[in-house]
């Protein structure tokens, strides 16, 4: 448990280094602010805080962490399948702490 924990934990912390960067970078991240992006891209730009939030959390509480993780990337999914009927697949990155998380969350003590 103690490996899985450590790659969850490192995969988090790449993700979320540069996850920052190009949330950052995408230009204005408040979704909803500017009327040229999507319907998609809202949905995804308020989401993504809140997977950040949840690979930051999950070093010290993993069960939240995975959830702050795991629904909000099926929300933004659900969205694009519902508008775009396609997703990016490096937006699947962030499950594999997700999932990672969830696991070590289960099997503590």
């Amino acid at each position: 448990m103690r490996i899985i924990k450590w790659i969850a934990r490192i995969i988090a912390l790449i993700l979320l280094i540069f996850g920052l960067l190009f949330y950052f970078g995408y230009g204005n991240p408040l979704p909803f602010v500017n009327p040229d992006y999507s319907l998609w891209e809202n949905v995804a730009l308020f989401m993504m805080p809140i997977i950040f939030i949840g690979l930051a959390l999950g070093w010290k509480y993993e069960k939240i962490g995975a959830y702050l993780i795991i629904i909000p990337m099926l929300i933004v999914f659900l969205g694009g399948v519902a508008v775009h009927s396609n997703f990016s697949s490096n937006m699947l990155l962030p499950l594999i702490p997700g999932i990672l998380y969830l696991i070590v969350g289960y099997k503590k003590k």
